[in-house]
């Protein structure tokens, strides 16, 4: 029996069996998410419209409390494509119920290509990666369980699902042996959590130099590291409100006072941040952090900028003697890291994409990744391609079509792509989905260091290792608690 018709097959088993609890769900919420809170397996659920009559969707609640959606082809070509979605979400606290089902409307594109697809919205929201990658695992078991063994699973992580997923690529939540054939990343957050929001900890800091006012002088003080008190009642829409009375950012150029003005200059010129992605890595140095601080760490602090050198501004002698310093605990980095550092260690074959634009996560985080997988002797089983688009949650759907079908051929016959032949292969993609190719095979990414100021001498902290990240699993109670 050909892939094709055992996914109609499967299917239609499901159709049969649940064909009243189906009319039910969809009366009562059109997404098919099931309403229940009790744990459940995978029903009949309404797919996205742009697969509506090309496959079967599913829905339903795993025994950790994380809901997931799943879709199945009708042209099934027999191989699982598991999702590692971005964030981390902070609202709501428990798994969201339509984070799945909006994941897999976003990513039709895959179902499109003859793959089936799962996602997890994960069993809460907040960080922590060790706990989105156990949960992407158990997903991937639960398909096994319910519709049988795919001819090959490959993964794909997304923003901070790059993250996700590559840790679980290093064996992270899974077995011995990896049941993934295949990883993709596309605008993957792959410097892991110890260093990968150490720009946003210069924001925070550099921010609060020139503006004062997050804190206020008249409002309780708190190290920044914490981004906020673990009770503080601030909102978005408050830290909005912050900054454009600082720096007039959201006003065009002509409404701002000359004082917002230099403000917003002076903040952009030292942190190297886009003016238009200031907004959300200030809410990430203010929300994400106290989660990871305060929800995650129990008070710890994994950030540091000692040493740290600040440069562009138009005084940078007084910035750097003005600016708040602080040190990591030494606990909560190697918590924070352990959760989320890659090691490198990875067996199979993983394919990056990364728009070289990317506001939010910064292309030079695959530098950091390629000198991960190099330090631990892997770096054969990488292949990196780039793109000269500019945004971060979305890419062209002709450059995922192209590049899962890149990945899954290499998986099937051993050869490994390069960059180039990736990008010739993408125009057959494109007289489907009319996106765009947009790959720039030349590129590469300058270092890391280049882009986010390190944290130079004893600040500095060492690359996790998979032998420093199995001394730390056998001492016990390390990372972050799922």
């Amino acid at each position: 029996m050909g892939p094709a018709s055992s996914g109609a097959r499967l299917a239609g088993r499901y159709m049969r069996r649940a064909v009243v609890t189906l009319v039910a769900l969809l009366a009562l919420l059109g997404t098919g998410i099931p309403t229940a809170t009790a744990r459940s397996g995978p029903e009949p659920a309404a797919c996205p419209a742009a697969i509506a009559t090309a496959a079967t969707c599913f829905a339903g609640r795993d025994t950790t409390g994380a809901y997931y959606s799943i879709a199945i082809p009708n042209e099934w070509n027999g191989s699982l494509v598991m999702h590692a979605h971005g964030g981390p979400d902070l609202e709501p606290a428990d798994s969201d119920p339509q984070r799945s089902a909006d994941d897999l409307e976003r990513w039709t594109v895959m179902v499109r290509e003859g793959y089936a697809w799962a996602g997890s919205s994960y069993r809460r929201g907040g960080y922590g990666a060790e706990m989105a990658a156990r949960d992407t695992e158990s997903l991937r078991r639960l398909f096994v369980r319910e519709f049988g063994e795919p001819r090959k699973t490959l993964l794909h992580g997304q923003s901070w699902g790059g993250n996700i997923a590559a840790k679980i690529a290093e064996g992270f939540g899974t077995d011995a042996k990896s049941p993934y054939a295949g990883v993709l990343l596309t605008n993957g957050l792959l410097a892991g959590g110890s260093r990968g929001y150490d720009y946003r900890v210069d924001l925070r800091v550099v921010y609060q130099y020139y503006c004062g006012n997050h804190p206020r002088p008249t409002e309780p003080q708190y190290p920044l590291w914490m981004g906020l008190p673990a009770k503080a009642t601030m909102t978005e829409d408050d830290l909005r409100g912050r900054l454009q009375e600082c720096t007039g950012y959201a006003s065009s150029p002509t409404e701002r006072s000359a004082v917002q003005q230099r403000k917003l200059d002076e903040i952009l010129a030292v942190t190297r941040i886009p003016e238009r992605s200031l907004e959300s890595h200030l809410k990430f140095a203010t929300f994400t952090f106290r989660d990871i601080v305060h929800n995650r760490l129990g008070g710890r602090n994994p950030f540091s900028n000692l040493g740290v050198r600040y440069s562009g501004s138009r005084d940078d002698a007084a910035l750097n003697a003005g600016v708040e310093r602080f040190a990591a605990d030494r606990s909560a980095r190697r918590d924070l890291s352990y959760d989320s550092d890659p090691t490198g260690a990875v067996s199979v074959p993983v394919l990056t994409l990364h728009a070289i634009g990317d506001p939010t996560v910064f292309v030079e985080q695959e530098a950091a990744y390629r000198a991960s997988l190099a330090g631990a002797g892997s770096g054969g089983y990488l292949v990196q391609t780039f793109t000269a688009e500019d945004e971060h949650s979305g890419l062209s759907d002709a450059e995922y079509a192209n590049s899962i079908a890149a990945l899954s051929s290499w998986v099937d016959t051993g050869r490994k792509p390069t960059p180039h032949s990736v990008a010739a292969s993408c125009a057959a993609f494109d007289a489907s989905y009319a996106t765009g190719c947009f790959y720039r095979p030349d590129y590469a990414p300058a270092s890391y260091a280049s882009k986010v100021r390190p944290r130079p001498g004893g600040t500095q902290w060492p690359a996790l290792t998979a032998k420093r990240a199995e001394r730390w699993r056998q001492q016990g109670d390390v990372g972050i608690a799922p």
